[in-house]
């Protein structure tokens, strides 16, 4: 998997939880720009998880095939999850739910890291 990706994937996170955390210390719910920004991490993620179908696919090779896929898909549904109950939920607990996807997302990115290299 290659790292400039994955950076770029945690710093689009990192971006949006922030984002996220704004409008929790100033309890807002979640508004529709910031569900455009999570559709661009997510697409994000498509693109990673694309990248390393092909790598793993033309020989590389990873410590742990299915502990790495799990991961993967895991990053794929966390944020599908969050914007739709950030949709239905209009309150401040809203952008808590994004500001929680978002974060695990970036921590997911270091374990993909992790896991790939071993």
């Amino acid at each position: 998997m290659t790292v400039p990706l994955t950076v770029l994937v945690a710093v689009a996170a990192l971006a949006l939880a922030g984002w996220a955390g704004w409008f929790v210390a100033k309890d807002r719910a979640v508004i529709l720009r910031q569900l455009f920004g999570a559709a661009v991490v997510e697409g994000l993620l498509v693109v990673q998880g694309v990248v390393a179908g092909v790598l793993l696919a033309t020989g590389t090779t990873t410590g742990s095939p299915g502990l790495f896929w799990g991961y993967v898909l895991a990053s794929l549904v966390i944020l599908p999850f969050a914007a739709l109950l950030a949709f239905a939920e209009r309150t401040r607990w809203s952008s808590v739910v994004l500001l929680a996807a978002a974060i695990t997302i970036v921590f997911l990115q270091l374990r993909l890291v992790q896991v790939w290299q071993t």
